[in-house]
């Protein structure tokens, strides 16, 4: 764990940046901190191409003080645009490097302190994944769900793209992650409470508005479904299901920070592209509620 001293800056967050729409990208270029002490998370789904990762986190990185980054399932594809062909673990660890590099903090790195407004508190990134057991009602087994999943059309695109090199599956990948994550967590001074980021809920109850449940098989574990009490969460922080939402769950705050695609963020009141203010938490935040049209259609990529 890393200490690092705040002053008067805000912890903000965003995710689900998908910056190959042009739209989004410019949305990154206008990103600002208010203050020289803002932190921000990125909680996943920048980009396909590490090219554009890089490109994002660079820019991002040269104007806030800490950025701290963890994969979405976008950055983990082996993507036929991608220049870059490598798979499953060994792609993650050269986002870590890639990361490193720019002096983002990823989940290989100390959980750093936030001792700015709201704090002290461990900011910790993770990298989790899933595991299918979210299933649709009716549905025992992973195979009965994906095969259900097939039938209604909604895929995602991880069954092609996203790779568990050289774990034999994607859930073997999860639960070992979950391990070593649970791990970590558990060595964390009990006197601090945490901010966990994730791009994937570690609860299930977020899922519950999707359009689609059959959709929430590709959106976490039931492993972490006690994390928020054990390891004394602030707020857990997410993105993935592009319901930007406030949700509270036995009292613990949950945060859905994504942008989402053009289609789907054109249909909400509010501009695109806000930070999310984790710290210190803004006044009257309560459920916001799911913005319509949004929660994952036929064909989703997500």
């Amino acid at each position: 764990m890393e200490s690092t001293a705040g002053g008067a800056g805000q912890l903000l967050a965003i995710s689900d940046l998908h910056i190959g729409y042009p739209e989004n990208r410019a949305l990154v270029e206008s990103l600002r901190p208010e203050t020289d002490d803002d932190w921000l998370i990125v909680a996943g789904d920048v980009a396909e191409t590490v090219a554009d990762v890089r490109w994002a986190l660079q820019q991002l990185a040269d104007r806030f003080r800490r950025v701290l980054w963890v994969p979405g399932n976008h950055e983990l594809w082996t993507h036929p645009r991608d220049t870059l062909t490598l798979r499953g673990v060994a792609r993650y660890e050269h986002l870590v490097a890639l990361c490193r590099e720019l002096g983002v903090t990823t989940p290989e790195d100390p959980y750093p302190v936030w001792y700015g407004p709201g704090g002290p508190v461990v900011v910790a990134p993770l990298f989790l994944l899933y595991d299918y057991s979210f299933l649709p009602d009716g549905c025992a087994t992973k195979d009965e769900g994906v095969t259900y999943a097939h039938g209604t059309g909604i895929v995602c695109n991880d069954e092609y793209l996203l790779h568990p090199d050289p774990y034999p599956s994607r859930e073997a990948w999860c639960r070992a992650r979950v391990a070593e994550t649970e791990r970590r967590l558990a060595a964390l001074p009990e006197s601090l409470p945490t901010v966990l980021i994730n791009h994937y809920p570690l609860d299930r109850h977020p899922t519950d508005v999707l359009w689609y449940p059959e959709f929430a098989m590709w959106c976490g574990t039931t492993l972490t479904a006690d994390w928020h009490r054990r390891f004394r969460v602030d707020t857990m922080v997410y993105g993935h299901l592009h319901i930007p939402r406030t949700t509270y769950h036995e009292g613990v705050r949950f945060e859905e920070v994504s942008v989402g695609y053009p289609r789907e963020w054109r249909k909400r009141p509010e501009p695109p592209g806000r930070l999310r203010r984790i710290l210190p938490m803004e006044v009257g935040s309560g459920d916001r509620g799911a913005a319509p049209g949004l929660g994952g259609g036929r064909g989703s990529t997500r």
